[in-house]
């Protein structure tokens, strides 16, 4: 049986690239989830892993939407292999059912690992560099204004909602609330 395993990192992220790469392939099951491939732990993942039998396929776009690190991949593709089933990575042109896909296979693995631990430290000595230089990292924090003031003042005498006081300070629920906060501890 021909089976397709399908993974976007989040809810807004779109599969519907993998669906089409897959449909030119004659999958008979497909198995697709919005979630993260850092870990082994996903509810799509493992059905499938349990419902492979030996002598299928398991397609997939890219190794990297089987797993997001080596140990993961060569522990899934020996799991595959233990049980008689192949995998094959479109993107990736191979096809574990051979000595050479599985050679291919640790390769393309550990480059791709090593690629993301390379963006990662880039990414830490980034932010560590714009902190020496005392560059602000994130978000701005919102202060207290002269504007939340007034409709906190009015929301708490009654003369104004909640909802009409965050319109006035032109702050979000959660912000609004913080804000609040804050200022009733001074």
């Amino acid at each position: 049986m021909k089976v397709a395993y399908i993974r976007v990192s989040s809810q807004d992220q779109n599969e519907q690239r993998q669906l089409e790469m897959m449909k030119e392939n004659g999958i008979e099951k497909y198995y697709s989830e919005k979630i993260s491939g850092a870990t082994k732990d996903r509810p799509k993942l493992i059905e499938m892993l349990s419902f492979v039998r030996e002598g299928d396929t398991i397609y997939i776009e890219s190794f990297s939407r089987l797993a997001r690190n080596t140990m993961d991949l060569l522990s899934i593709v020996k799991e595959l292999s233990n049980k008689g089933v192949a995998l094959v990575s479109l993107k990736e042109r191979i096809d574990t059912a051979s000595p050479q896909g599985k050679l291919m296979l640790t390769i393309f693995a550990a480059l791709s690992e090593f690629e993301r631990d390379i963006i990662k430290e880039r990414q830490s000595e980034g932010i560590a560099v714009a902190r020496m230089n005392n560059k602000q990292l994130g978000r701005p924090k919102i202060e207290i204004t002269d504007k939340f003031k007034k409709s906190y003042t009015q929301w708490k005498n009654g003369s104004i909602t909640a909802v009409k006081a965050m319109e006035l300070s032109n702050l979000t629920k959660p912000t609004f609330y913080r804000l609040v906060k804050e200022y009733e501890k001074k």
